[in-house]
């Protein structure tokens, strides 16, 4: 297995009133996540449109050709960001203006709809849902990163697997998200059963109630008890550890193979009507994708609080969210199941397998979400692994720029298809 060294404190502290405020005011706030609003209203609704892309035809991007990128403080917007800190932009011919940090899902969603940005990285799920229920004219360009989320559980909580989690609260980022999907495939493979109930209200021995929640607000819910544990993109996994003095029940790359969580996303008539801008901006995205996979801990000081500021955590945390990755640190719980595997805490390769779409597709129908997801049914698999994804323009990146491969996950022999492993 690849071990990554790293001297960072895998003690976990007691969250002090210091780590408490940092948190909740120098984060992101509860009214800046509006994720729930999302799957409970409908995106056409917030514009007062109709679900329809004759509707959508009406809200037009720029006709220039500047990159705008919109992107959350996490560690799955690392490419976007990189792409713009390290020039590969600029070195394409193109203007880039400095990313815009966004604060929740919902406004993210908002901005890219209303073609205030051009390029943004969603959760997976979120594409399928915005092109097949709303009706929006997304694609899906290439992947953002691999795995790079994780189950963290408070020190009040004595659980050793997803078995021990029956009758707990858990809190999840979003109904459309890779973690809610993974989180209930665990669940129901050791008999437990996925519910949504309000608060005060019972839990069953055999239950876990899911709730949404900020992902900043889990590290500091998780010390106070108000949830038992959280499942979460980086760096709010090493958060939790470092601030909270949670510990890591399960790493998710190491239940579904360098699964995919959020994707690089842009407007499907600005692709088909800018085909060489498109191209120009994916090459720097590979590029990207490259370096950030090659040079993790530069890369983790880059984004954080003490480098270019583009993530508003520690230097610490963001390393550890992104190197830090070995059995003896996660050996109590077993985080660390299949070493045999080779992955990183999280990796960056760009290629949007097909088979991995169909999964989640499939995986969706089974899984529970708040509010109307009858659209789910009609979704067949193999349809959307086609319509969604636009494979040209990434796939000719990586033809141009080599270093890809050295990500975990590729088959020298059969580069583009693989088969998906899922080991609960």
């Amino acid at each position: 297995m690849k071990k990554y060294s790293s001297k960072l404190d895998a003690k976990p502290n007691e969250m002090s009133d210091a780590d408490l405020e940092y948190l909740q005011k120098h984060e992101m706030s509860r009214r800046d996540f509006m994720m729930d609003s999302l799957a409970m209203g409908g995106l056409a609704a917030m514009f007062g449109l109709s679900a329809s892309m004759p509707a959508w035809g009406s809200i037009q991007p720029p006709e220039d050709e500047v990159v705008r990128i919109g992107y959350l403080p996490i560690t799955d917007a690392t490419v976007l960001l990189v792409a713009h800190a390290k020039g590969f932009f600029a070195e394409e011919g193109l203007k880039s203006e400095k990313p815009t940090l966004i604060r929740g899902w919902s406004p993210l969603v908002e901005g890219f709809a209303a073609g205030k940005f051009n390029l943004v990285h969603f959760l997976k799920p979120i594409p399928i849902w915005m092109r097949y229920n709303n009706g929006f004219p997304v694609k899906i360009m290439s992947w953002a990163h691999l795995n790079g989320s994780g189950v963290v559980v408070g020190k009040h909580v004595k659980a050793e697997g997803f078995a021990d989690l029956g009758g707990k609260q858990v809190a999840v980022p979003y109904w459309y998200s890779m973690h809610n999907i993974v989180l209930q495939m665990a669940l129901r493979h050791v008999g437990l059963k996925p519910v949504i109930k309000a608060q005060g209200e019972p839990v069953a021995a055999d239950e876990v109630n899911l709730q949404i929640m900020p992902p900043p607000d889990m590290p500091p819910s998780l010390a106070a008890k108000k949830i038992d544990a959280f499942i979460v993109a980086e760096p709010f996994n090493a958060a939790g550890e470092l601030l909270a003095g949670g510990k890591m029940l399960r790493f998710t790359g190491d239940i579904w193979r360098n699964h995919p969580c959020c994707v690089v996303c842009m407007n499907e008539e600005q692709v088909n009507a800018k085909p060489e801008w498109t191209q120009k901006v994916m090459n720097a995205i590979v590029k990207a994708q490259i370096y950030a996979q090659q040079n993790k801990k530069e890369v983790a000081h880059l984004l954080s609080k003490d480098g270019e500021r583009y993530l508003p955590m520690k230097a610490n945390v963001v390393e550890r969210a992104m190197t830090l990755y070995d059995e003896e640190s996660y050996a109590a719980p077993d985080a660390i199941q299949h070493p045999e595997w080779n992955s990183g805490r999280i990796d960056f390769q760009p290629w949007p397998f097909p088979s991995a779409t169909k999964l989640i597709v499939n995986e969706l129908k089974n899984t529970l979400v708040s509010g109307d997801a009858t659209f789910l049914n009609k979704l067949d698999a193999d349809f959307v692994a086609d319509d969604l994804v636009d494979y040209r323009f990434v796939k000719a990146a990586m033809e141009k720029h080599k270093g890809w491969e050295d990500a975990p996950g590729f088959n020298a022999e059969n580069p583009f298809e693989r088969e998906e492993v899922v080991a609960i």
